[in-house]
């Protein structure tokens, strides 16, 4: 098996806090698309319901942290009231501009969508949930900014905690040049994936630090495509 390239971290454009309005709301769109290519929701939907079941009467919270454009809470609340059950989402990120966005494409659903505009790197959480999920943002942080992150996200889950991310391997390199480029005319997301699995973990390093952070009993998972998926429940 080919060893995983070095981890090599760059600065992504979206993450500039000059970047242009538009481009980063055409950027948003492009990740949501691959999301839905991924069929994240459908892999995190399928999760909630073999770790939880059928949930008591009554609405189920979800906090999605470091949220975009809302895409996952937006499909998560959407799947969950296709098939009867009730979910009520929270976006939580720190761009107006990405909020804006998941008010936008909750409202176009007919969906409620609370949202926070909040720094997880700053404090913890201003709330918990009982479902907390996070997907694409570990590999915007340096380890100990990721261990941090991961302690406060697990103080903030009542029940269940879902982190998804990129796994830093040579296809995932190979695929991050290719899949964007079919899916989206964003010149961001273009330069930003390739930047992105560059930057990513392994599973292993994941779950190392899901450890230092606190998380015991957290396993860590590959995801299709090419991504891995961190679960973790509260001791009771």
């Amino acid at each position: 098996m080919l060893e995983p390239p070095v981890r090599r971290r760059t600065a992504e454009l979206m993450d500039d806090p000059s970047i242009a309005v538009d481009a980063h709301e055409h950027a948003l769109r492009g990740l949501a698309r691959i999301n839905r290519c991924s069929s994240v929701a459908g892999t995190l939907w399928r999760t909630i319901s073999r770790e939880l079941g059928t949930p008591s009467p009554g609405s189920l919270s979800l906090l999605d942290v470091a949220s975009g454009s809302g895409d996952l809470p937006v499909a998560l609340a959407s799947i969950a009231r296709d098939r009867g059950r009730s979910l009520a989402p929270i976006a939580s990120d720190i761009s107006d501009v990405a909020l804006k966005a998941a008010q936008q494409r909750a409202a176009a659903r007919d969906l409620p969508l609370r949202t926070i505009r909040h720094d997880i790197l700053a404090s913890d959480l201003p709330e918990q949930a009982d479902i907390v999920t996070c997907s694409l943002f570990m590999h915007h942080l340096d380890p100990a900014e990721a261990t941090l992150a991961l302690a406060r996200l697990g103080r903030a889950t009542k029940r269940l905690l879902l982190v998804l991310d990129l796994r830093r391997t040579r296809r995932g390199l190979a695929l991050a040049w290719v899949a964007p480029r079919l899916l989206t005319t964003s010149r961001v997301v273009h330069v930003d994936a390739v930047r992105s699995v560059q930057g990513s973990y392994t599973m292993a390093e994941l779950a190392d630090m899901a450890r230092h952070a606190g998380l015991a009993g957290a396993s860590v998972r590959p995801a299709w495509p090419q991504r891995m998926l961190l679960t973790w429940k509260p001791p009771a």
